[in-house]
């Protein structure tokens, strides 16, 4: 698991969109390969590759946001499943059945909140069911490998055409609030959020991003604002709690962000402190935007009642970044993401299009009322 390379981007700024660095490549042809992706916990200062040949280190990346963001968590698991079989002689499908079982439930114990991981891992359960009851045992890893790249490539293309319809919202010379990560970092490459304003750069419109630092491990500050500036898209960095009054100066025309899960109803589940904005953002009359593919739609649920939220290490706030920020033993209440309700949310951007008002009438006739149950 040894780094391939790894140096200093302090400073970079010549990287154009095309030569940016995939945070996800499956190396080699064939289903004996493994997994590289970037170590997102390192950046802005040091951009590594972490090489994952089994499936263990992938867990291990989920888990510990060396991966992060939805579809890329997604992505990630789906090559997982390939990781986890690559070991074993498997001839009897029985047998195949049962530790494709179990890999995924293991994967699936790395995260609870984000749809993708169990919508990509159902995925890779219903192919591996297919081959096993239809083709030799020579095929079945191949199988999986090929689902698992076509999630990839259905992701890269899912983002751009978010990027495309969402970029119809903003007007030249608009000024923009994210918050997290919700970029070529979180995905297969142009992001969702982060797509938006990729996608309205490359029409020649001009727009002026700010990013909150999105407490407590920076996702905003270390990531969106780096990956802004390779892009040359004009960007000022700010507290989180600072939202509030640089909407009340005027300098905010829209909030866009991404998402995690979205149940049927429109409650949106994202990183924390998403909801405090979206009320921030009705309370000064800015829309509020939602930007996700399908995938990360879980029509199972009614509301965003039933989200899981992911419960993150106290440590994360004391300690974060390896220094003492709070008296030790302190009690600390961590949760990693918030819901936002649908009555916030002023329009969701997905690559079939517009959502709005956002309702689980207007979902169901844009999305399909066939979307795919995250259950397991």
């Amino acid at each position: 698991m040894e780094p391939i390379f790894s140096f200093d981007t302090t400073g970079d700024k010549d990287m154009h969109a095309s030569e940016a660095p995939q945070t996800l490549q499956w190396m080699d042809d064939s289903a004996t390969g493994y997994l590289r992706m970037i170590d997102q916990t390192l950046l802005p200062t040091e951009l590594r590759w972490l090489d994952c040949r089994d499936v263990r280190t992938v867990w291990e990346a989920i888990r510990t946001l060396r991966v992060r963001g939805a579809p890329a968590i997604g992505i990630a698991a789906a090559y997982g499943v390939c990781l986890g079989l690559q070991p074993l002689t498997l001839t009897d499908p029985e047998r195949f059945l049962d530790e494709l079982d179990r890999v995924i439930e293991y994967l699936a114990g790395s995260r609870p909140t984000a749809v993708n991981l169990f919508w990509a891992l159902q995925r890779m359960r219903l192919v591996g069911a297919e081959v096993a009851a239809t083709t030799e045992s020579a095929e079945w890893l191949p199988a999986l490998l090929a689902e698992a790249r076509k999630i990839h490539e259905e992701d890269r293309a899912m983002c751009r055409a978010i990027g495309r319809f969402g970029a119809s919202l903003l007007a030249d010379g608009v000024s923009v609030l994210t918050h997290c990560n919700a970029g070529g970092l979180a995905t297969a490459e142009y992001g969702t959020a982060l797509a938006v304003f990729f996608s309205a750069q490359d029409q020649g419109r001009r727009v002026h991003v700010f990013v909150d630092e999105t407490r407590p491990l920076l996702q905003g500050a270390r990531l969106t604002a780096w990956e802004l500036m390779q892009r040359e898209i004009p960007c000022t960095l700010i507290c989180d709690s600072m939202a509030g009054q640089v909407m009340s100066e005027g300098r905010i025309q829209a909030v866009i962000t991404g998402a995690d899960r979205i149940a049927a109803n429109g409650d949106t589940a994202n990183k924390i402190g998403t909801y405090s904005l979206a009320v921030l953002a009705q309370a000064h009359g800015i829309p509020f935007y939602v930007a996700a593919p399908t995938s990360t739609f879980d029509l199972s649920i009614d509301s965003g009642d039933q989200i899981p939220i992911e419960q993150r290490a106290a440590e994360e706030i004391t300690e974060g970044f390896g220094r003492l920020t709070a008296p030790a033993g302190v009690q600390v209440y961590n949760p990693a993401f918030d819901v936002t309700p649908a009555r916030y949310i002023h329009t969701i951007i997905t690559e079939q299009g517009l959502i709005s008002p956002v309702d689980a009438g207007r979902i169901r006739e844009v999305i399909g009322s066939g979307q795919r149950d995250a259950g397991l």
